[in-house]
């Protein structure tokens, strides 16, 4: 895998050159490049303020500085074109990144018809829909190797895969792993959700099984998890390390987990066409709740919220300019411009909503998307662990977030990648036109209860890092162990 990882990387370099090298080299055309990709990022990119501070960790000033530097010297393609990738490296910003090129096209693209869905096959019907194990399903420690752990659910005829790992000296810990915050991740909560459709002799269309998934994909942690009670499971600890993120499950998911109030992250926009359409999407939610005939206080909060997304759609159609970021720094959180808009929180015009808020399901979820799912909340009530590492990115960081800032339960093994919030409205790219480099830009980011960025990533509460000499699976003892003494404390005074 990593020679053929280590090919594909060459041979993106070696076309790129060639794509490039086909025309003699223009230095200004390169500079002229960049120039485009800084107009972007003062556009387009909704972390630019942060970086722009101290507390991001980039001085933008001397980036640029070096970055145009490194233009002038450069005598071919290959190093303009290195220089403007390590200028976008350098914010180490998980979703801000330069896209392997695309070969030149010299004809339309011929139409293509989409498979037709495949109703009587439960593995065909799921495939067609996307559901494939798109994510390492194995625990991102090798913990079913170790002494005393008994794994109980592979992944793979189970949705989840589970274990708990018993222990003489302390509590007995159980392990799930979620891979991805999408369910399409989790073939099985697809097949298993067909087989409950053709139990009920429902009809099986592709809206229908869709929607029997993602139930699966609930009802069945409500399972794996009771069966590590049953086993006897005392603190629960949920592996979201090699975690590319997902969509806003992250959020409720944390939610699932505990009793205690969670309160949403606060969202922000970049002032753009992408706020814009974000801001109408609410509105039309916001709209369909107030037509379904709701109660005055169910009425009145739903009107609220509209006012709310209408001064932020305003907000987002009066953009101020970004280039002071190219020649100071600005603390974070100061005035000034910062191309920012307030959209209210992750999960929607709410911070959080109480279970069973105005007795209406479908109102509420308007209001705050955990809600959706509040007949679910509360599976787990116990001690709470979230595992990561530096390969937990997005939704992943989000869900480790949420758990951290609400007091849920901690964190434990490594920081976090570092990607935050990203796409609201599909994920866009800017092509620059002279190089043909397609560069892609996050149009969100979510603020911490500390003020901070989840671009700066999550530190754990419990640190457990790689050491020198050590193997995987000394790692991961190392990790039960640090959750086992964590547990002590509270084990000895009751």
């Amino acid at each position: 895998m990593a020679a053929a990882c280590r090919f594909l990387a060459l041979t993106t370099l070696v076309f790129a050159t060639a794509n490039t090298q086909a025309q003699p080299y223009d230095a200004s055309a390169w500079q002229r490049d960049y120039a485009q990709l800084k107009q972007t990022l003062e556009r387009d990119y909704a972390n630019l303020a942060w970086f722009a501070s101290p507390e991001g960790g980039v001085n933008l000033p001397r980036l640029d500085r070096l970055t145009r530097q490194s233009l002038r010297a450069a005598r071919n393609d290959g190093e303009a074109r290195q220089a403007i990738e390590s200028f976008v490296r350098a914010f180490k910003d998980g979703h801000l990144s330069v896209l392997p090129d695309l070969a030149p096209s010299h004809q339309a693209a011929t139409a293509v018809t989409a498979k037709p869905f495949e109703a009587d096959d439960a593995a065909g019907a799921c495939a067609t829909l996307g559901f494939l194990p798109t994510a390492r399903m194995a625990f991102s420690l090798p913990l079913e190797s170790l002494p005393g752990f008994h794994l109980m659910g592979d992944g793979l005829a189970t949705v989840y895969r589970t274990g708990l790992a018993t222990r003489t000296d302390g509590p007995t810990i159980g392990v799930i792993r979620i891979q991805n915050f999408t369910n399409r991740a989790f073939p099985a909560s697809c097949t298993q959700g067909y087989a409950a459709l053709k139990a009920q002799g429902a009809p099986i269309t592709e809206k229908a099984l869709r929607n029997a998934a993602d139930d699966r994909w609930s009802s069945a942690l409500a399972e794996q998890l009771s069966a590590l009670k049953a086993a006897g499971m005392t603190a629960l600890l949920v592996d979201v390390g090699n975690n590319n993120g997902g969509d806003d499950s992250g959020d409720r998911f944390a939610r699932l987990l505990t009793d205690l109030p969670v309160r949403s992250a606060r969202l922000r926009m970049v002032a753009s066409p992408a706020a814009v359409a974000y801001a109408d999407q609410q509105l039309q939610s916001l709209d369909a709740g107030l037509k379904s005939n709701p109660t005055i206080e169910a009425a009145n909060a739903l009107t609220h919220a509209r006012d709310f997304f209408v001064t932020a759609k305003s907000r987002a159609s009066m953009p101020c300019d970004m280039a002071w970021v190219w020649s100071r720094q600005q603390p974070w959180g100061g005035t000034g411009c910062t191309r920012l808009v307030d959209v209210g929180y992750a999960g929607g015009y709410e911070p959080s909503l109480p279970r069973g808020a105005f007795g209406d399901q479908n109102i509420a979820y308007r209001l705050s998307l955990p809600s959706s799912a509040d007949d679910l909340w509360a599976m787990w009530t116990g001690p709470l662990y979230v595992m990561t590492d530096r390969r937990t990115f997005s939704s992943a960081e989000m869900f480790a977030a949420v758990v951290q800032d609400n007091h849920l339960g901690k964190t434990v093994g490594t920081l976090t990648g570092g990607a935050g919030c990203g796409f609201m409205n599909g994920e866009q790219v800017q092509v620059l036109t002279h190089s043909r480099m397609r560069v892609r830009m996050p149009d969100c980011m979510r603020w911490r209860a500390d003020g901070r960025n989840e671009t700066a990533g999550i530190a754990p509460d419990l640190p457990v890092a790689p050491t020198e000499g050590e193997d995987s699976r000394q790692l991961a003892q190392r990790l039960l162990d640090a959750v086992a003494a964590d547990q002590r404390p509270a084990a000895a005074t009751n």
